[in-house]
């Protein structure tokens, strides 16, 4: 059995367990009232924010990327999102508490490309000189660099909270490097 397969029969008991609790996910109008997170994490295997923060469907939209950085390409993601809520006539957290949240972890890869600094501007769009400011080999300096960033964007809304963690890949805890926040206060 190759491992496409192994995850098709994993999906086929997924289905049948979400269908036979009806809990299949709801219609994306229906579904964004209920949705109180955006969490952004890194494409590394072993730090899923679904499985480490144990996020059910529905609960939050999960973006990842190399290093889980707020990057362009991250922030036109969210503007898309912000968009879909637009058209879909829903508001992100249906007017209650609603929360993003930067996730990074310990021994990231992204760590080890700190001396490709070609690559890394590239990839932040930002010039080589500028690459030191992301601090890409110390996970709890880079998150707050991401919120900092986040709570800069003025089309975000004051009153949602932001905040910053970090995962341990050796012992599985999450560690609260910036305090959940409004992003900017009034």
């Amino acid at each position: 059995m190759s491992n496409l397969d192994n995850m098709l029969q994993r999906n086929k008991d997924f289905a049948a367990q979400q269908s036979a609790a009806g809990t299949l996910m709801p219609s994306l109008s229906r579904a964004l009232p209920g949705v109180r997170a955006i969490i952004i994490g890194c494409a590394d295997m072993r730090a899923d924010p679904a499985h480490v923060l144990g996020i059910k469907p529905g609960e939050a939209v999960v973006i990842r990327n190399i290093g889980g950085r707020v990057t362009p390409g991250l922030l036109e993601q969210l503007a898309l999102l912000g968009r879909i809520g637009e058209v879909a006539k829903e508001i992100p957290g249906g007017g209650g508490e609603f929360h993003i949240i930067v996730l990074h972890h310990t021994d990231c890869g992204m760590g080890r490309l700190a001396g490709d600094l070609d690559k890394l501007a590239n990839y932040f769009q930002i010039k080589e000189g500028e690459v030191k400011t992301k601090a890409v080999a110390n996970p709890r300096a880079a998150v707050a660099v991401d919120v900092a960033i986040l709570r800069a964007i003025p089309a975000l809304p004051a009153a949602w909270l932001v905040s910053g963690l970090v995962y341990d890949v050796a012992t599985g805890l999450v560690e609260v490097v910036v305090p959940p926040a409004p992003i900017r206060t009034s």
